[in-house]
């Protein structure tokens, strides 16, 4: 640490400094819904947005209010942002316990109509009943999961449509690239179930193609087939059932060669 007699030459008044300082988190899940017998389920990305309330925790107007946006609020001197965003996500949404990632700094000039705010990005995916308790509090009039395919994106509050595009793309590399897939499937799976949760994030022809999908899933050293045991949940015949097991994991896992 500096001492004063190192820093007493520093004129804070010769810098201007930003107005506030955010964290915003993008929490997203997969919903599953068996829609027929013998088929494999409806996977769905899906974000969780709050209601921007009419007027904040003081009475004052609400800035963008009535607009759907990202849980987040300022960081305050006392704490992290990273600190902050787990602590906005409880107050906001109820959520608590879920391991958040910083992935951006968003610090485009107007970005805010409250003046020069910084905000940190952080994203999360988690199985949906992790979000089974979310209820607004604080100055969130709402909490919701929406589609991703059927967000309004021009209806987004400030720039949270570029911040949650970037997201998307943070959650698509850890499904493809780690094993977190597991997390939205039954221990034992087929190789269609375990398609329909990449299909939600990607339409790469290697994973979409179900022939060579089904061939694919074969070679994966991190899967391998649980002997002996079959099901019809997915399939009118008999469909083999597989399982994650613990390794090394490669870049690209799904659609690399092997």
């Amino acid at each position: 640490m500096k001492s004063n007699k190192e820093v007493k030459h520093y004129d804070v008044s010769r810098y201007r400094t930003p107005d506030g300082y955010t964290s915003d988190i993008a929490v997203f899940t997969i919903t599953s819904e068996r829609t027929k017998a013998y088929a494999p389920p409806k996977m769905e990305l899906k974000l969780m947005l709050i209601k921007r309330a009419d007027y904040d925790t003081e009475g004052n107007p609400n800035i963008e209010a009535g607009k759907w946006a990202l849980p987040g609020g300022f960081v305050t001197p006392e704490e992290t942002a990273q600190e902050a965003a787990s602590r906005e996500l409880s107050e906001e949404t109820g959520i608590d316990g879920i391991p958040v990632k910083h992935f951006g700094v968003y610090d485009q000039p107007e970005r805010d109509p409250r003046g020069w705010i910084i905000s940190n990005a952080h994203y999360a995916i988690v199985p949906e009943h992790q979000l089974f308790s979310r209820k607004a509090n604080d100055d969130a009039a709402d909490v919701e999961l929406f589609s991703v395919e059927e967000l309004e994106w021009n209806q987004l509050a400030f720039d949270h449509s570029a911040i949650i595009c970037d997201a998307i793309a943070h959650i698509s590399r850890d499904l493809l690239q780690t094993t977190v897939a597991k997390q939205f499937l039954p221990e034992s799976f087929t190789y269609s179930e375990l398609q329909a949760v990449l299909l939600t994030i990607t339409d790469d022809k290697a994973i979409r193609n179900e022939q060579a999908f089904a061939r694919k899933i074969k070679s994966l050293p991190f899967i391998e087939a649980v002997e002996g045991q079959k099901t019809q949940r997915t399939s009118k015949l008999p469909t083999q059932l597989y399982r994650f097991v613990e390794t090394d994991i490669k870049q690209s896992i799904y659609t690399a060669r092997h």
